[in-house]
């Protein structure tokens, strides 16, 4: 990747091993500004009051409180205070997330860095850095600005933060000419990134970026000035309590002026609208979702998904397409040695020719890996060596061994046999074989050895007379459990795109291995995929499987083209090159185990394991979450429908009022731990559904609206006729309140059963204690009188059993339906 060097700041600086003088310091931060890369985000009580004014959930949770006080119900008053803690908390945390999400955004960054004056070193703090300044970063220190490497001593980089690969990065120094000048663009491998981390060696820099301009600028501005989007799921509850809300109020207004027409009197009234308000606020619902989306949060943990924002598990269960790091969360992000090629006469010691021309200090995750590989023998000491670097592409170490001192190289397989005595026949069938290997994904070296003759001088590095020894050949081997989670994905309709830094060779071979894309998986480069983008070409954008040679910047497009197709796109990504794309996605996925703190603050669930299999098992919850969300629901609607309507049409029809306060306070405590625990039981397994792509969440399908409207009015009917039936000529209020709270019970309860199917003894204890409190309190004539109820006979229950049965119908029915649909479009897909 080219890097463009502005030569305006660096004119006969580029080359130059001489840093600026105070003055021209001084002139170049005024022209330039500081090194400021994070600016600080507001903070305080006040801003956080002013996020949580925005949601206007929590306007409705205080005015329903509101009215509860003002019409005397002081038990459901308190429960809507409290029931703002939550939301409360939500907002603070998002809040705190955001702050914490800056602060992590600066732990990448150095405080102070060493820069010559002249060539003299003075530590300064990184925000007084300027372009033209010259800094020496040393291991374990991270680039305080971009700027070009003029000299590199043995210098390893971890580019992990920016772009989201594993292995080390060797860094070399720029060329210039005799005069200092310097190409108009530079390769990364001679390029230093604000972010990313010295690992060994000693760099120079000529610094040409700072602050805003630097690439970990440019991302921590599109991270810090992105917003956070309210969910279709809040704004569907939102708009469904506003509509209840509404309709809720016309009523209670409408029944207490036709009481007082009717001349029922001014108390009479007052105590209609009262009961009708109580039942008909509509105030579970967004108690249930908080609650559900909380349970949401503790389930997906148990999967090893971290939750950071509760709603994403909503959006999870939605998620159409998703976009996954290779490195790290399909394969395991680190090398094996995987396959060992030696030459004739080397079988038995390849390994510990490699061993010897490794290092164990050096940070090299090969060097590592081959080492392990031989971790059994007694390491070899070397008595010089000649490291790696980029101009020779190999390294070797001097050590003795029986007496006499040897040599033992290895680097790239071209390079180390040209060291080698081997006839050029014999290096052609070698270098077939890497391109074998490396078509397959493999990283490939050589080694080679040789017995140095006596009176060789251990400072003198040799380089002809080497015995080919062989290849070996890594690989970052696929996580267990990837390729079954894949085709859970592609069997419900669900695009996985892999988007990797890696060559497309390396890509293709990891794709091909999990069955992404069958035999032959599209792959393209970041490079052709923008150039599709921007000429609107959509056919590459609907075929891609893998997109390799990313850089950030594609990423983001990726996501957002795939969201303007209509896709709910879920992103994973461990860098902090990730958070822009992390923001936009709709659901953000960041790596627990590697990922950068900025990844993970800024991200809407954090993965514990780094395992593409926990993506899929946290959809596979959250889309069971969010449809026994969906049940809860369909179950308040159901029994609010016949509630409110026989609440409202019995006293306009001029009867007495048919539900007292205390009747509503008693069917509200079977109501309300029925929709908050009996549908919260989640299986332990769960199979995705097929991928529906529609623009906004839909709580209900329209099978699902017939089924509620049915039910609920079957059982309003039912509860109009038990009441007029047992009415009577006598009008005997009493009983007939008596007969139609009973019919309601029952009917609720088949109706639990029915959506529930009683999965969990927490089900079938809620339902059976709802069913026993409507004997309970109706037959003992005492209880009976205090509430004015009246017991019932044998033949009353029967009928209220009766009707229970026929309100099951509609929901076997549209159960059957629903399987039936089901099965037929998993056919045709």
């Amino acid at each position: 990747m080219k890097q463009l060097i502005p030569t305006d700041r660096l004119t006969g600086l580029a080359g130059s091993l001489s840093g600026l003088n105070e003055k021209e310091r001084g002139e170049r931060l005024l022209r330039y500004g500081p090194n400021r890369i994070v600016e600080h985000g507001r903070s305080g009580i006040w801003s956080v009051l002013q996020d949580s004014l925005r949601d206007p959930m929590l306007w409705f949770l205080i005015g329903t409180a509101a009215v509860f006080f003002l019409v005397g119900e002081w038990t459901e008053a308190v429960v809507m205070v409290v029931a703002l803690i939550p939301f409360l908390g939500m907002d603070a945390f998002l809040h705190h997330r955001t702050q914490a999400s800056t602060a992590g955004l600066k732990s990448q960054l150095l405080t102070s860095a060493r820069v010559l004056v002249g060539t003299t070193p003075v530590t300064v703090p990184s925000e007084d850095i300027v372009p033209g300044d010259l800094v020496e970063v040393r291991a374990g220190e991270p680039f305080p600005a971009d700027g070009l490497i003029v000299a590199a001593d043995n210098v390893q980089v971890d580019e992990s933060a920016l772009s989201g690969e594993a292995y080390p990065v060797r860094k070399s120094g720029v060329r210039s000419g005799p005069d200092g000048a310097v190409a108009g663009d530079a390769d990364s491998d001679g390029w230093g990134f604000a972010g990313t981390r010295v690992l060994t060696g000693m760099a120079r820099v000529r610094i040409a970026y700072t602050g805003r301009e630097t690439a970990y600028g440019e991302i921590v501005r599109t991270a810090v000035e992105g917003t956070l989007k309210r969910t279709p799921l809040q704004q569907a509850v939102a708009e469904l309590v506003r509509v209840l809300l509404a309709v809720a109020l016309v009523i209670c207004l409408v029944l207490a002026l036709t009481r007082l027409w009717q001349g029922h009197g001014m108390l009479d009234a007052i105590l209609s609208a009262v009961t009708l308000a109580v039942a008909a606020l509509p105030e579970e619902f967004p108690v249930v979702l908080t609650f559900f989306l909380g349970l949401g949060v503790f389930r997906l943990a148990r999967r090893r998904a971290l939750v950071r924002r509760a709603v994403a598990v909503e959006n999870i269960s939605r998620v159409t397409a998703i976009c996954s790091d290779k490195t790290g969360t399909m394969t395991a992000g680190q090398l094996v040695l995987a396959h060992q090629f030696p030459a004739e006469g080397y079988s038995a010691i390849l390994l510990q020719i490699a061993a010897a021309a490794s290092r164990g200090e050096s940070g090299d995750p090969m060097d590592a890996a081959i080492l392990e590989a031989v971790a059994e023998h007694p390491p070899i000491e070397p008595v010089a060596s000649f490291p790696f670097t980029e101009d020779r592409k190999h390294e070797t170490n001097l050590f003795r061994q029986g007496g006499t001192l040897q040599a033992a190289v290895k680097g790239a397989p071209e390079t180390v046999l040209a060291l080698s005595a081997e006839d050029a026949a014999t290096r052609q069938q070698w270098l077939d074989r890497v391109a074998e290997l490396a078509a397959t994904g493999h990283k490939v070296i050589a080694c080679a050895h040789r017995v140095l003759p006596p009176g060789h001088a251990v400072d003198t590095e040799p380089d002809t007379g080497f015995s080919f020894s062989g290849l070996l050949a890594f690989e970052d081997p696929v996580r267990e459990g990837v390729a079954e989670a894949l085709r859970s994905c592609l069997a419900a309709g669900i695009r996985v795109i892999m988007v990797t830094g890696d060559h497309p060779l390396t890509a293709t071979a990891v794709a091909r291995e999990i069955g992404l894309g069958g035999a032959t998986p599209r792959v393209l480069t970041g490079d052709e995929l923008s150039a599709c983008l921007a000429s609107g070409d959509s056919d590459d954008l609907e075929r891609v499987d893998v997109v390799a040679r990313a850089v950030p910047t594609v990423k983001l497009q990726l996501v957002k083209a795939l969201q303007a197709a209509g896709e709910v796109v879920a992103v994973t990504g461990d860098g902090v090159n990730d958070v822009p794309a992390l923001k936009a996605a709709d659901i953000g996925i960041a790596m627990g185990e590697r990922g950068t703190r900025s990844a993970r603050e800024v991200a809407s669930i954090v993965l514990m394991d780094d395992n593409f299999r926990t993506i899929v098992h946290a959809m596979e919850e959250g889309w069971q979450l969010f449809r026994n969300l969906k049940l809860s629901f369909q179950y308040l609607l159901m029994i609010h429908i016949p509630l409110v309507i026989t609440a409202t049409l019995i006293p306009l029809l001029g009867f007495p009022v048919l539900y007292l306060p205390i009747h509503i306070v008693w069917l509200e405590l079977i109501i309300h731990p029925t929709a908050l625990l009996v549908f919260q039981n989640l299986p332990e397994h769960a199979r995705l559904p097929l991928a529906t792509r529609t623009g906004k969440a839909i709580l209900f399908s329209r099978q699902d609206v017939i089924q509620v409207l049915v039910v609920g009015l079957l059982t309003t009917a039912l509860i109009y006729w038990s009441f007029l039936r047992s009415l009577g000529e006598m009008q005997d209020v009493a009983h007939a309140r008596s007969m139609a709270l009973a019919t309601l019970i029952v009917a609720g309860a088949v109706m639990t059963a029915g959506l529930s199917r009683l999965r969990g003894r927490v089900a079938v204890m809620v339902t059976v204690a709802g069913l026993l409190s409507a004997p309970l309190l109706i037959q003992p004539d005492a209880v009976a009188v205090a509430l004015h109820l009246s017991p019932l006979h044998l033949a009353d229950w029967l009928r209220a059993v009766g009707s229970g049965v026929l309100v099951a119908i509609p929901l076997v029915a549209g159960a059957l339906l629903r399987r039936s649909s089901r099965t037929g479009k998993r056919a045709r897909a």
